[in-house]
């Protein structure tokens, strides 16, 4: 047994069973994972005071358990699907298998992660060398320039740019009059070296423990010696430098040069650019745009600059944590075909994707379900696997009753049995009563296979257990999610809730500009009553936001009319809540939902259990709500809080723009049938085919998008 504490904002503590067997050559393209467990505590909790023992013990009983004693198997090349209800752990065992965490992954295992936007403090805690996420400003480069750079010194296997910065400098200290610059050039790529493979034997003495871990701290104290003989070298002054080592040093660093311009191929350096444009240009980006700095772009298109980088590295496992967040309709369908061709390569890397968009999560081939501190692996896609869940239900249950039925009937003869032969002193008839009732004991239970053949005991029930039968166990459905809306308010007279008529927008001229800017929106006619369902779709700066802002007030049109019902009360949900409260909670570290909402509505003490209730109906209760600050929730949690910021004032007519982004596909499911049900109106933007599908259209089936393969073709073309 492993473990492996990682110091940061939160401890991750991963521990797994190690083979003592030689495997030979890994394929780093799997994983092999048995005894898996997570548990995650914060700082202050892994840093109390007392003995080290005691602050381990401390952090551990405090943390919150994610994996328990599981196995985690990936297959080179499979597309992997993680699903799972927000809170059950997803970010964190990505995190744990991206930063190499769990004892057993590699150390040359190449690792890409996007993650998705969760909070204001986004992995923190890691190098941001080491992860395509989360980008940040960088300084005057270009968008190209950004996912080039991010790509070609992401793995010690592209060493190409990395190569080139070195290989400039060493020529120009080969080339140099001063023959001692060539030595300091040689030594400093040396003493980088040095430090990485110091860094790399530290982390692995922190995995292992037992005697693997003796060997490792052996190989580290060895390392430090290295690196500190090699330091006292370092810092030698050019007349501390003998002839011979001069001209032996000399030597080495024109053979180490020689072999950086083997590394150095432009047409390599072209072939990258040249796909770092198909990338770009399939995520949305123009030319112009892919020459603008990225300091100057939004959000999220800084996440689609981060998605261009991850999907341009060359690496073993490709993890995508919510990539279709800020995508179009094209941009999904675009991303979708381009993971699906990934498998036509030679090396096609094992794909891990987290969405809740059901339609995007068919392009899988298997799923990862994480549930009940546990993984559950199946061959297909979501709605098979729910399918495939009802019908295992339906027969173990069936099978169960029957054996019961049995077994009570067994029973009674038993009974019987022992009953007679103590009457008539018939020892006989009691031992045949109390050998049936051990074997009934013994081997009452699963009769089949995981497979669906016979039971046979050799193969099906391996090791040491209490009977040779295990229990019959009923999958147990998970809690349901819960997600209920305020009936709105009586209107007293009927009318449109919102009226649009021949209305067309633009935007004010520029001061400095003399040309009109062109319509957005032109002779657009739109009514909303009660019960009304209308989903407005299109590609990115087609207007969508543009005529939300119209609807709920937020800009004037420039000609035409806007009516409003007197006494309408609108819900807004604008695409850019998550990232206001995340600014609030930053603003305000220890502020919390419950006071959020307390302070907003004006509410008194005793208006408490109202607040409470109107959380707990979509899915925010107990402590959560009142101890966790707001920095600190997650963007499902997020999502919740604004969505109780806007049913406070029970609307008539819900506007909701990008909804769905940040929840998992359960929570998804609850809010599609939520909305389906309101008696009020509902006018939803979102790019999830399957939601949209559901409230608008009230399809119920689960058997992902109703675009045919045609339409979809077409629409990935335009």
């Amino acid at each position: 047994m492993t473990s492996m504490e990682a110091e940061s904002v939160t401890t991750i503590l991963c521990t797994s069973k190690q083979t003592r067997f030689n495997i030979g050559v890994p394929n780093y393209r799997e994983l092999d994972i048995e005894g898996l467990s997570i548990t995650v505590t914060s700082v202050a909790s892994s840093k109390g005071g007392g003995s080290s023992k005691a602050s381990k013990g401390k952090a551990r009983s405090e943390g919150t358990e994610v994996l328990d004693n599981t196995t985690l198997r990936l297959k080179a090349g499979q597309r992997y699907a993680l699903v799972g209800r927000n809170g059950s752990g997803k970010s964190t065992l990505l995190k744990a298998i991206a930063q190499k965490l769990i004892p057993g992954i590699p150390e040359e295992t190449r690792v890409v992660i996007l993650q998705q936007t969760d909070a204001g403090d986004v992995n923190t805690d890691v190098d941001p060398d080491q992860l395509a996420s989360h980008p940040s400003a960088a300084g005057n480069r270009s968008v190209l320039e950004e996912v080039i750079e991010r790509a070609t010194a992401r793995h010690e296997a592209q060493r190409e740019l990395d190569g080139l910065t070195r290989y400039k400098d060493l020529s120009q200290a080969v080339e140099s009059t001063n023959p001692f610059d060539a030595i300091r050039s040689l030594r400093r790529i040396r003493r980088e070296r040095l430090q990485k493979d110091l860094f790399l034997k530290a982390k692995d003495a922190k995995l292992r423990s037992g005697a693997r871990g003796m060997q490792a701290r052996k190989a580290l104290i060895a390392a430090e010696k290295t690196v500190t003989e090699f330091d006292a070298i370092y810092v030698q002054k050019d007349n501390e430098i003998s002839p011979e080592t001069l001209a032996k040093e000399t030597s080495e660093a024109a053979e180490l040069l020689a072999d950086l311009q083997l590394q150095i191929e432009p047409s390599k350096i072209a072939e990258i650019e040249a796909h770092a444009k198909k990338l770009l240009t399939g995520l949305g980006f123009s030319e112009s745009t892919m020459l603008k700095p990225v300091s100057s772009l939004s959000g999220g298109w800084r996440m689609r600059t981060a998605l261009a980088s991850a999907l341009l590295q060359e690496t073993d496992i490709l993890i995508l944590d919510e990539p279709t967040n800020f995508l179009d309709l094209l941009g999904i369908l675009w991303l979708q075909r381009y993971l699906t061709t990934l498998g036509e390569s030679a090396d096609t890397p094992t794909l891990i994707l987290v969405s809740h968009d059901r339609d995007f999560i068919s392009l899988c081939t298997d799923l990862l379900i994480l549930k009940a501190k546990g993984i559950t692996y199946f061959h297909g896609d979501l709605p098979t696997y729910e399918e495939a869940q009802g019908e295992k239900k339906i027969y173990l249950t069936k099978m169960k009753e029957a054996q019961d039925k049995q077994k009570d009937h067994i029973q009674q003869t038993i009974q019987k049995n022992m009953r007679e032969g103590k009457a008539k002193d018939d020892q006989n008839k009691i031992r045949q009563a109390k050998s049936r009732q051990k074997k009934l004991d013994d081997r009452w239970g699963l009769e089949v296979s995981a497979k669906g053949g016979r039971f046979k005991l050799n193969r099906d029930l391996v090791g040491y257990h209490l009977t040779s039968r295990t229990e019959i166990e009923i999958p147990q459905d998970e809690r349901p999610v819960q997600f209920v809306l305020p009936e709105p308010p009586d209107l007293r007279f009927p009318g449109a809730l919102i009226s649009l008529d021949k209305t067309s927008f633009r935007y004010p001229r520029d001061a400095k500009s003399k040309t009109v800017p062109p319509l957005v929106l032109q002779d657009v006619t739109l009514s909303v009553h009660m019960g009304d369902r209308i989903g407005i779709v299109g590609l990115n700066g087609g207007g969508k936001s543009t005529l939300i802002k119209l609807l709920v007030g937020e800009t004037k049109p420039t000609s035409g009319t806007l009516n409003l019902h007197p006494r309408v009360k609108i819900g807004y949900y604008s695409q850019h809540a998550v990232e206001k409260l995340q600014e609030i909670g930053v603003s305000d570290p220890d502020l919390t939902a419950l006071e959020l909402l307390s302070r907003e509505m004006a509410t008194s003490e005793k208006d408490e259990g109202r607040v409470r209730a109107l959380l707990s109906s979509i899915g925010l209760s107990g402590r959560v709500v009142s101890d966790v600050p707001i920095r600190k929730l997650s963007g499902g949690q997020l999502v919740r809080l604004e969505m109780a910021r806007i049913l406070w004032t029970c609307p008539h007519c819900l506007i909701l723009d990008e909804a769905t982004t940040h929840l998992d596909y359960e929570t998804v499911a609850a809010m599609r049938e939520a909305l389906r049900a309101w008696p009020g109106a509902v006018v939803v933007v979102s790019h999830d085919r399957w939601f949209v599908h559901g409230v608008v259209e009230g399809h119920v089936d689960d058997q992902g998008s109703d675009l045919s393969d045609e339409e979809e073709e077409s629409l990935g073309g335009e």
